[in-house]
């Protein structure tokens, strides 16, 4: 008896955004088509500086390559958008893009501003922060959870991290959704180019304050450094500021946005929350893996390297889904289940390796935050209009999500 002819590879174009708008259940349908038939697959693309890219769909694959910083690099971009441009303008200088003894260097300077015991009074901040919005959300009855509550607790925090003045943090949320506006359907890339560039300027001229008057900050540690007696440079000052703000935005954003439509679509899971039958810890973990913010990251490949059976040749591009990775079947037990108890949750949402996450421990508490307001303040949450998910081939998520809140009494 001969073996049946593997499956015909998914009919996706996963550069367009489009493709990420169906829903849940059709995408994770799609992501086991490729764990199951084609776990390592060639993507093709037209008229770009590469001609296609590997798409890498289990956890396994995922993990090999986000671990290994010798065979793979981070250099030539992170995610397709640059990867298939040809490269990063920050490669070399922004922690996300450089590798080696740079690299090292660079996280060992910032390890000095996100080591817990620093970061504890931030997140007494995210704490009240969080547990004010929320109380102020019920009280309005109806509100766009995504813009009146969660976008402001992880830019208020980024803003407390990086010493931002309190006159000028509107600015800078002005900026930063600017920045990520072609994520939002007929937005032009122009407008977010303009708005990356103010991003930098602004933090070049805090960067200069900082120099003559130091603060306890991320913005104050990054001009203060020096790593082989050389301070850093401009530009490693003013990209490495410019990655804490829009990182450190992105993954807990979305990740709260998510959690607020997830309890609201599975009720049984509210309740356990609400009745403590699951502790606000594992369910943190729980929506990090089902939300999975950032889908996908890349690398390219410096040596020929064979990953599944499939050889992947120097210079080509790999990108590892997270999205794929979060439900693998190996890994998970029924990872199509919302399920706030899991446990050995070993999610990859804020990557593995050399480049994990160096905000992961305050993301995890922002999250905390939140879900602990909603399980004091909110006894019913239910939509209030559709919510409107965000365009990209990147990040997963909504921009708005209307919901009618009833208070606990």
């Amino acid at each position: 008896m001969t073996a049946a002819p593997p499956a015909a590879p998914p009919d996706v174009d996963l550069t367009d955004p489009s493709t990420f708008l169906a829903g849940r259940d059709e995408l994770t349908a799609l992501w086991r088509s490729f764990r199951t038939g084609h776990p390592v697959h060639w993507h093709p693309v037209q008229g770009r500086a590469v001609p296609g890219f590997w798409v890498l769909s289990r956890y396994r694959d995922v993990l090999e390559v986000y671990r290994d910083n010798k065979r793979f690099t981070s250099e030539r971009g992170n995610v397709l958008a640059t990867l298939l441009e040809g490269g990063d303008s920050a490669a070399g200088r922004m922690l996300a893009v450089t590798d080696g003894r740079r690299h090292r260097e660079l996280r060992n300077v910032l390890l000095k501003a996100f080591a817990p015991r620093v970061l504890e009074p931030v997140v007494d901040g995210v704490r009240r922060r969080a547990d004010r919005l929320v109380r102020e959300a019920v009280a309005r009855g109806d509100c766009d959870f995504a813009q009146d509550v969660a976008e402001h607790i992880p830019m208020a925090t980024v803003a407390d991290l990086l010493g931002v003045p309190a006159a000028d943090r509107d600015y800078l949320l002005s900026l930063t959704k600017q920045a990520l506006s072609s994520e939002e359907e007929g937005q032009a890339e122009e407008e977010a180019l303009v708005a990356r560039n103010e991003l930098l300027l602004y933090f070049s001229d805090l960067a200069a304050e900082r120099r003559d008057d130091p603060r306890d900050d991320v913005v104050s540690v990054l001009a203060a450094a020096t790593i082989d007696g050389e301070p850093l440079t401009e530009q490693e000052i003013v990209f490495n500021c410019y990655s804490v703000i829009i990182g450190g935005d992105e993954t807990s954003r979305l990740s709260m946005i998510g959690a607020m439509d997830e309890l609201i679509r599975h009720p049984a899971q509210w309740q356990r929350l609400k009745d403590g039958d699951v502790t606000v810890e594992s369910a943190v973990e729980e929506v990090l893996r089902w939300v999975t913010p950032a889908m996908h990251f890349g690398r390219r490949a410096l040596t020929d390297v064979e990953i599944g059976g499939r050889t992947v040749r120097a210079g080509d591009v790999v990108t590892l889904w997270n999205v794929s990775a979060n439900h693998d079947e190996e890994v998970f037990d029924t990872p199509e289940v919302f399920d706030l108890g899991r446990t050995s949750n070993k999610h990859v949402s804020f990557g593995y390796g050399p480049h994990f996450c160096l905000g992961a421990y305050l993301g995890r508490a922002e999250i905390n935050g939140l879900l602990t307001a909603l399980r004091t303040h909110v006894a019913e949450a239910a939509p209030a209009a559709p919510a409107r998910p965000i365009h990209s081939n990147f990040l997963h998520g909504y921009s708005s999500l209307p919901v009618s809140l009833r208070p606990e009494r």
